[in-house]
């Protein structure tokens, strides 16, 4: 690997510009006049560009401006030593050390490596100190050098900052915090936020540990530190990776220089919501945390294709819900025929020029179209992000195509799942091929776009499309079939899989045969609408349930902080999110998610029996106007709720815990929040 800055690279004490982009500019120049740009405007206008979305200036004095960039051939430091200094947005004044980060977009690991070591020697006193006392441009290559070197920083180069509260303990012990660090390009903030918490967690007496999760990969960290913790920081521009590892945990979430600025101060707010019940939590459920401990961390390619079904769903809802609450409101002001009127109403009418048309109708029109849409982008969406959750974003292209081809064979969300798995996995291995430098900057954008289309719809055109097409039709006559008892089972069958995990793989699972199907239901096939009302209605009983439970029935078996949590869980529950029984089944999980599931198997069995429909497929009591047999859904929603709230009762007082000692004695290496239930 060559030499990462060369004196040419070097500018000590000479104007360049008396704002940050002339600085850049400056500094872009003679990367390109030392041949490791082939384009400094392009990698000028790249920097640019990451510096508007957040600046780069730090606290004492630093900047560093930075892009991965295609104009870039090799990994690059250009620096200046600036008199005066210029402002880069530092909340300290101007910047007198700038260092241009340049990184070909396709960068290889070990460039990326070198870089996020100097990143981390920004933080350290002695490196600066040694900027601005060089003399030479030599001087500043030494420095660098050594800094990117593979020795690590001595422990007294450790930067001072201030110290965070004393009084950060949690249960007569020093507060457990886990943090996660990610910016945009993975390179600089990253790792410079991670130092910053390091040595705050250190001077303020806490046990912290940081995971950095930069372009050149990351370590994950253990299972089992993740699950002891008492709350997180995500200190973060982009999303977390993995995020379901700290499902359920009390989180503070501000973006990646926060991290860097001020450390003690989210140290200070992550100790101070483990006691709020109220706290923002990381989404998912205790269930979700239990898979990624069973699963180590996520490694393996079983749990990685789970992990990535799980990504679909999640980026398919908001297609359904959207959607399906437009169609809802369709209906609503143009009745259910708007169906099959809508097209030829937005034909012939214009909001100007009704015609025959009223208003409302034309209104309903245009709301049912817009819904059916997006409801077009269902299996599509399915597709398309299930294959990102296996291979990022060079996946997104070819799983979107194998969606639209699943759409058009007939072959449902079945095929959407099988159409994803095939995109991601060609994708993925695509992606890690080693091929010739002047290559790699083409894979991503149109090599494996091309090739992963190519393999995942041509098997799904070509082999397997039709087979699934003809599943997913036997399904649906299977289903139009069913009658009496048939219907009932299926409704008690739903509902134990929306209440097994409050969120999580089987819950999703219903989830998703519900709302893959609600197209058939609006269609004329009321079974669907059957279903859709039935999942609905079994998902809200969890939370509902609790709220009765914590608030109502019996207050004194739970905590000030659950009946906190009683209280929001009524609206949660009116509004379909099962997410509200989190906080009670990660405490208790072995008692409330049995009591949940008799719950939920109660009122799907009733919604089925009372043959309730919905064309909506989220909302809850607020869309109270698109479901028919409203009351009866009510009572299917009373029923189950009163029978779990009762459930978790008896169960609380009645089947008790375990002694931590004796589950010790005998349960080495189990998860302690499975064995001490």
């Amino acid at each position: 690997m060559s030499e990462i800055i060369t004196p040419a690279l070097v500018s000590l004490d000479e104007p360049l510009g008396t704002d940050k982009r002339a600085v850049i500019d400056a500094l872009a120049a003679r990367v390109a006049q030392t041949g490791r740009a082939s384009d400094a405007a392009a990698l000028a206008a790249d920097a640019w560009k990451r510096e508007q979305t957040d600046e780069t200036g730090l606290p004492g004095g630093i900047a560093i401006p930075h892009a991965k960039s295609p104009a870039v051939r090799e990994a690059t430091l250009a620096f200046a030593r600036l008199k005066p200094g210029v402002d880069f947005g530092a909340g300290d004044g101007p910047a007198d050390l700038v260092f241009l980060i340049a990184a070909p977009d396709t960068a290889a690991e070990e460039h990326l490596a070198v870089l996020s070591r100097l990143a981390r020697a920004f933080m350290r006193e002695d490196f600066t100190a040694g900027l601005r006392a060089a003399t030479t441009p030599d001087d500043v290559v030494a420095l660098v050098q050594a800094a990117v070197s593979d020795a690590p920083p001595a422990a007294a180069a450790v930067p001072a900052v201030p110290a965070a509260s004393t009084d950060l303990v949690v249960d007569g012990r020093p507060a457990r915090i886990v943090a996660v660090t990610a910016c945009a390009t993975g390179i600089a903030h990253t790792f410079m936020a991670a130092d910053a918490l390091t040595a705050a967690g250190q001077q303020a007496g806490v046990d912290l540990v940081v995971e950095p999760q930069g372009s050149s990969g990351y370590k994950p960290l253990p299972q089992s530190v993740i699950d002891d913790a008492d709350a997180v920081i995500f200190a973060v521009d982009v999303d977390v990776r993995d995020q379901q590892r700290f499902a359920g945990k009390p989180v503070v979430r501000v973006p990646v220089k926060k991290g860097i600025e001020q450390p003690a101060a989210l140290i200070d707010e992550a100790v101070a919501s483990v006691g709020n019940p109220l706290a923002p939590r990381v989404s998912g459920n205790a269930d979700t945390a239990a898979a990624a401990r069973a699963e180590g961390g996520g490694a393996g390619v079983g749990s990685a294709i789970k992990r990535s079904l799980l990504t679909g769903v999640s980026y398919m809802i908001p297609f359904v819900a959207g959607g399906g609450l437009l169609i809802a409101l369709g209906f609503l002001l143009g009745g259910y025929t708007i169906a099959f009127d809508a097209d030829k109403i937005l034909g012939a009418s214009t909001l100007w020029n009704l015609g025959d048309t009223s208003l409302i109708v034309y209104l309903g029109a245009v709301l049912f179209k817009i819904g059916a849409l997006s409801f077009g982008f269902l299996v599509p969406a399915l597709a398309g992000y299930i294959a990102y959750g296996l291979a990022d974003r060079p996946g997104i292209a070819p799983g979107f195509v194998a969606g639209a081809v699943a759409s058009f064979m007939g072959a449902g969300f079945l095929g959407g799942i099988v159409g994803g798995l095939l995109a991601g996995l060609a994708a993925w291995w695509l992606n890690s091929l080693d091929v010739p430098r002047w290559l790699r900057g083409l894979m991503p954008v149109v090599i494996i776009p091309l090739l992963g289309s190519i393999f995942a719809s041509g098997l799904m055109l070509l082999v397997l499309g039709g087979p699934i097409a003809w599943l997913t039709q036997a399904l649906n006559t299977w289903l139009s079939s069913l009658t009496g008892a048939g219907v009932i089972i299926l409704g008690i069958i739903l509902g134990l899989m929306m209440c097994f995990d409050l969120g999580g793989p089987v819950n999703k699972v219903a989830y998703a045969f519900a709302t893959g199907n609600l197209a058939a239901g609006i269609a004329g096939d009321e079974r669907y609408l059957q279903i859709m009302a039935a999942v609905m209605a079994a998902g809200m009983v969890p939370p509902l349930a609790m709220a009765l439970a914590s608030t109502v029935i019996d207050r004194k078996l739970f905590t000030e902080p659950e009946r906190e949590n009683g209280k929001a869980a009524w609206l949660l529950g009116a509004a379909f999110i099962s997410e509200g029984a989190i906080p009670f089944a990660a405490a208790d999980i072995f008692r409330v998610i049995p009591a949940m599931m008799l719950g939920g198997a109660v009122t799907g069995a009733l919604s089925m029996a009372f043959a309730v429909t919905s064309k909506a497929p989220h909302g809850g009591l607020f869309v109270f106007f698109a479901i028919d047999n409203f009351w009866l859904w009510l009572v299917a929603i009373a029923a189950g709720t009163v029978v779990a709230a009762f459930a978790v009762v008896a169960l609380k007082r009645f089947a008790h815990r375990r002694p931590v000692d004796e589950v010790s004695s005998g349960a080495e290496g189990v998860p302690s929040a499975l064995a001490n239930a």
